[in-house]
């Protein structure tokens, strides 16, 4: 049995966003150099950040369909110790689908997260324990 419950969070806050590494050629470094240099975005990541989110504007509506289609959560969805308590109490079993970022709690146990937690499919960014992650590893798709 699916049993998701979830806060929903447009964007992480200020502190709560994930580092990513990516590569340029040199002209288009030099591209994003110049219209810094001209005052348009105040720094590199400005300018990325704004051709990320217009992109992702760009394709919103296939985004909220895709969403609705695979029964993702939309934002943040987080578990305590308590939440997965009362779902091994139920003797149910989660299947977490989130599109932004899943939390475990730092208190849960390796052994609760594998009685409860059937699969775990992230698009975006998963926290929990190195335990916890450890456990499920083959339960994360």
């Amino acid at each position: 049995m699916k049993k998701q419950s979830a806060v929903v969070t447009p964007r992480p806050a200020g502190g709560e966003s994930e580092k990513i590494t990516i590569n340029l050629g040199p002209v288009d470094l030099g591209q994003i150099d110049l219209l810094v240099e001209e005052g348009f975005y105040s720094n590199r990541t400005d300018l990325i950040r704004t051709a990320i989110r217009n992109q992702l504007a760009l394709h919103a509506g296939v985004v909220r369909e895709t969403v609705a289609r695979r029964s993702l959560v939309l934002g943040l969805q987080r578990f305590s110790r308590q939440d997965l308590e009362a779902i091994q109490a139920a003797h149910e079993r989660l299947n977490i689908q989130v599109l932004g970022l899943a939390t475990i709690a730092a208190d849960v146990s390796p052994e609760l997260a594998l009685a409860t937690i059937e699969s775990v499919v992230v698009l975006g960014a998963f926290h929990a324990s190195p335990a916890v992650k450890a456990a499920l590893a083959g339960r994360i798709l």
